[in-house]
């Protein structure tokens, strides 16, 4: 019998540390496609058998095009970042919102998020013919706030929006307010709730220096409390001062994911030369 006191030792190794990401993801969109149709002008010809027809063999009606307007982007988004979309006009990212939030159909891949999404858009539809009051009070309720939670904040969401800086429009129909009061409104009654995933589309280019300080300070205190904002926008300085990191579309393809400065000057490069 062999002596084992003899025999070579086999090393041993110690197996590697599998790397965990620590961060919690809130959105993951896994190559997303959106397709949507246009109809444009003149009208289909052949009355309602050519119109059957077209529906038995599936063929669009005249004057109908489709735009594929989102094409494969893949992302990760994670609790408490600022993530801005940029991308010249028609790149697609008021669309990507929109399937984010559950807006828009997916024609292929597929969307995770954690809760609902909330979107909020320079024209997310509130009721001009009511009041601003009115409006925070529908707006609230359909955030899912309580009427004790809406009486509680009412009087912060009317201040942080500032419309009433200039006399009592709160008390005014909404088709009475500028775009940019409208906008304001809006903003101040979603940022009144916590979300897990707050998107919002163009809304702060549309406030004056002390609402947009506001906003930014807002925005920080969402992320605080574990949640991921997104914020499409032209201005790429409000990108840069608001978002930690930055998503650029073109023509609906991602072309760059990666830190909001470096993004940024890329964008900022490729409009320069265009």
């Amino acid at each position: 019998m062999a002596d084992t006191a003899t025999l070579p030792r086999t090393p041993t190794r110690t197996p590697p540390t599998a790397t965990v990401d620590p961060r919690v993801p809130t959105v993951i969109a896994d190559g997303v496609h959106v397709v949507y149709k246009v109809h444009g002008g003149g009208s289909a010809k052949g009355g309602a058998i050519a119109a059957l027809s077209r529906i038995f063999s599936r063929k669009p009606a005249p004057g109908v095009r489709e735009v594929h307007a989102v094409k494969g982007v893949s992302f990760t988004a994670y609790k408490g970042e600022a993530i801005g979309l940029i991308g010249t006009n028609g790149s697609g990212k008021s669309t990507l919102l929109r399937a984010i939030a559950g807006l828009q159909p997916v024609a292929r891949g597929t969307v995770y998020s954690h809760g609902q999404p909330s979107l909020l858009g320079v024209n997310a539809a509130l009721m001009n013919d009511l009041s601003g009051e009115r409006n925070v009070v529908l707006g609230g309720l359909a955030m899912g706030m309580s009427r004790q939670q809406i009486r509680e904040r009412y009087q912060d969401i009317v201040d942080f929006s500032g419309i009433n800086e200039k006399g009592d429009f709160i008390s005014l129909p909404m088709r009475t307010y500028s775009s940019g009061m409208g906008a304001r409104l809006r903003f101040a009654i979603a940022a009144a709730k916590d979300h897990d995933v707050l998107m919002i589309d163009e809304a702060l280019a549309t406030g004056d220096a002390a609402f947009q300080r506001r906003s930014h300070k807002r925005i920080e205190e969402l992320r605080e409390h574990a949640g991921t904002v997104f914020l499409v926008s032209h201005g790429i300085g409000t990108v840069r001062e608001t978002c930690d990191r930055a998503i650029w579309l073109e023509a609906g393809v991602l072309r760059m994911d990666g830190p909001s400065a470096e993004v940024c000057d890329a964008y900022e490069a490729f409009t320069s030369g265009r």
